[in-house]
């Protein structure tokens, strides 16, 4: 029996659709829709049929048999989306396309990046415009995101133990993510806050006295999200065995303790490791170099920060050590456990494409 069904439209494309289609699927600015479509019309030009091409790209044989149709009917014109309801367009393709490449490959003389200002005196178009064309391709010149690729010899075996940990905790177990906080600064504005009103946000003087600094360790039960906190003058290798103590004695003793921490080197003195030897339910499980942001930790210091530091006043030590443990007493009546979701795989192939995305622009 013959097969069913509309026939597959044949593609046959000319050197200058094939070369243009190719420009389309390579180039990062281009519209993530726009190179499917491509990628779809150029495996059909290799003659695969419908069904591969979908697997090949993982999705849709209906979306294949589309475009595939749309471009026999129209050509390049017809990988475009249809005309919308609404004002017709006044800026054209080849104009947008002038900007996007502008933005990401050149730079307006000895500066450093373009504004929406020189953009739009270069191409004839209002700053509007090009804030418009920005927001639609995700691009922001004036951000820079700073990245630190770790040299850890142990940088795959530790990421892998780490997130193996927060996904699939041991069972019999408590587990701690640790770390301190340190030189937390008791600030006093030099003039009064000004509460907020309609219209205008709380203000606060930019200028404040210093009344000294205490250092805050914490430890977050990965499974409840509650904290074991202490707040030492300081933060050496004693205060860390302390600390240590701490944990130990607020921890049944029929449960083994498994703790993620960084590298400190008051993590790991002489002290630390006979400690660990008298305690040996203990397991250290160490983030990469430059990996402090394996540690969540990490996000409950960012909640401290943004909720209650950094928009506080304290007249002494002793007032922000106040303030700090009613914030941890409130934290731990209604805890919020933080959840991690990135697999140890996907974490190792983001940085495969980073250091891959370096590579290719030394």
């Amino acid at each position: 029996m013959g097969k069913r069904g509309r026939p597959a439209a044949e593609i046959d494309l000319t050197d200058t659709e094939r070369d243009t289609l190719q420009r389309w699927a390579r180039r990062h600015s281009t519209a993530q829709s726009l190179v499917l479509r491509s990628k779809i019309v150029l495996a059909c030009d290799d003659g695969s049929t419908n069904n591969e091409i979908a697997r090949d790209l993982r999705c849709s044989a209906a979306t294949v048999s589309k475009w595939r149709r749309r471009f026999a009917a129209s050509r390049l014109k017809g990988l475009a989306d249809l005309p919308r309801s609404g004002a017709p367009r006044t800026i054209q393709d080849d104009v947008i396309e002038k900007v996007i490449v502008d933005t990401l490959e050149a730079t307006p003389g000895e500066d450093t990046h373009w504004s929406t200002r020189g953009l739009a005196q270069k191409h004839g178009i209002s700053r509007e415009a090009v804030g418009r064309i920005w927001r639609a391709f995700g691009l922001t010149p004036h951000v820079v995101d700073e990245f630190k690729i770790s040299p850890d010899p142990l940088l795959i075996d530790k990421i892998r133990d780490i997130v193996g940990l927060y996904m699939s905790p041991p069972v019999n177990a408590a587990c701690f993510a640790v770390d301190e906080k340190p030189q937390i600064q008791g600030l006093n504005r030099t003039a009064p806050i000004l509460p907020m009103l309609p219209t205008t946000p709380q203000r606060q003087s930019h200028d404040y006295v210093r009344n000294g600094t205490i250092d805050l360790f914490a430890a977050m039960n990965l499974a409840s999200g509650e904290v074991i906190t202490a707040l030492r003058p300081d933060h050496t290798s004693k205060e860390f065995v302390k600390f240590l103590n701490q944990i130990n004695r607020e921890v049944p003793d029929d449960l083994d303790v498994h703790i993620v921490l960084d590298n400190l080197s008051t993590h790991k003195t002489e002290a630390v490791h006979k400690w660990l030897l008298r305690h040996n339910r203990f397991h250290l499980h160490f983030t990469p170099t430059y990996g402090s942001w394996m540690n969540l930790v990490e996000r409950w210091f960012s909640a401290l920060t943004t909720r209650k530091l950094q928009r506080s006043s304290h007249d002494s030590i002793k007032e922000l050590a106040d303030d700090i443990t009613a914030w941890v007493e409130a934290w731990n009546d209604n805890p919020v456990p933080f959840i991690w979701h990135k697999t140890a795989d996907e974490i190792i192939e983001r940085l495969g494409r980073y250091c891959d995305q370096i590579l290719a622009n030394d």
